[in-house]
């Protein structure tokens, strides 16, 4: 559809999981991609190649979100590189999954770190590069932070990554309200369960397969179910959309509600 033709977009995160699926599915729009990951090199290469398969250019950036500095630095060589800023997908997280009482502090803390100061990081440098840009369509950019269910219900073991998820969420609303009169756009997308390889650190094929049989739309949300969603809120389509959450996870929180009455 080539909704975002010729507009740069800057994926934190964006080597492997969800954040490769929405690089992939905003090069198949059309975009110009910036891949940033951390440490795994190769993977941030496999993506890059699979976009230039599909006509896009593409920037690989090396940055850890927790660290402000890299986070400037990765801003500042996309906008040498494309010359602009046009769409920026706030994505990296981190988790380790520990009780309250049992949780490790340097994990606790690099959760935060990553998972809600990477998150402010990477979206206050994109807003202020877009807030200089002219308009481009009809903004002058959009944020997407990718966020989670886990910021709408808190199942135990994610008190960290619970709490930097709901965080990033106000965030989003917070940095929608400041930015509207700029014309700069930003929403929060909360994915529920989808088969990434993060998730598939924690659990076997059966356990899986078990919980797709739990939720109602009977299957495991995939990565490209968030990026067709990153494309759309990207795109002019979503130009009247700013401060909102779209849940995306097969019914998985419609399959949590207690029993009616009745029952």
């Amino acid at each position: 559809m080539n909704r975002v033709d010729g507009r740069v977009a800057l994926i934190t995160g964006g080597s492997q999981g969800i954040g490769k699926g929405i690089a992939l599915s905003l090069a198949e729009e059309g975009a110009h991609i910036v891949v940033n990951y951390r440490s795994n090199l190769a993977e941030a290469q496999a993506t890059a190649e699979a976009i230039r398969n599909l006509g896009g250019e593409v920037l690989i950036c090396q940055a850890d979100v927790a660290d402000r500095q890299s986070v400037r630095r990765m801003f500042d060589g996309a906008v040498e590189q494309f010359g602009r800023i046009d769409i920026v997908v706030a994505n990296a997280a981190y988790s380790d999954r520990e009780l309250v009482v049992d949780a490790k502090w340097e994990n606790v803390l690099r959760t935060i770190e990553v998972s809600q100061f990477g998150v402010f990081h990477t979206c206050q440098f994109a807003a202020q590069h877009m807030i200089e840009q002219p308009l481009t369509g009809k903004s002058r950019g959009k944020i997407i932070i990718i966020s989670s269910i886990l910021a709408e219900f808190a199942p135990p073991a994610n008190a960290a990554y619970n709490m930097a998820k709901a965080a990033i969420n106000h965030l989003g609303v917070t940095m929608a309200s400041e930015l509207a009169a700029s014309k700069i756009n930003v929403n929060m997308i909360n994915p529920g369960w989808i088969d990434t390889p993060g998730e598939r650190k924690y659990a076997t094929d059966e356990e899986m397969n078990a919980g797709a049989r739990r939720i109602p739309w009977n299957r495991l949300g995939v990565p490209e179910d968030i990026g067709k969603a990153v494309a759309y809120l990207a795109s002019d389509d979503a130009d009247y959309v700013t401060g909102s959450t779209l849940r995306i996870d097969g019914g998985l929180l419609l399959g949590l509600q207690p029993p009616s009455v009745d029952e």
